[in-house]
């Protein structure tokens, strides 16, 4: 049971991010609305929470990551407003490339495709 509720709070952390992105209430120039959150581990002890960001087809700069790192104090301050949890998460913002990968590894399988014929 212990990780189902870190899981259900990984869940409601990454929609209230990406309401946040989506509706640009936050004002750092590096983010902008196309990103996404693609997954959230809260750890055990519910101190820190990894955030996997994603943006258009996977791919994700790294000062997209630094925008939304400095203004995770403001995150963090939203998500306890509207959690009404006792402890908020530090956030750890990460890019996540599992998309990019996996659209890469697509492009080659039919390029071997190609080439069979």
């Amino acid at each position: 049971m212990p990780g189902f509720r870190t899981e259900r709070l990984g869940q409601t952390i990454q929609e209230k991010i990406g309401s946040l992105i989506l509706e640009g209430k936050i004002k750092d120039n590096r983010v902008n609305s196309f990103l996404s959150i693609t997954r959230v581990d809260v750890s055990k002890d519910l101190s820190f929470a990894d955030v996997y960001v994603s943006g258009v087809r996977g791919q994700i700069k790294e000062k997209e990551v630094e925008g939304l790192q400095s203004a995770a104090g403001f995150i963090q301050s939203q998500l306890g407003a509207a959690m009404h949890i006792r402890k908020i998460p530090h956030l750890r913002f990460h890019a996540d490339k599992s998309i990019s990968d996996s659209f890469d590894i697509i492009k080659k399988i039919e390029e071997l495709a190609e080439t069979e014929k």
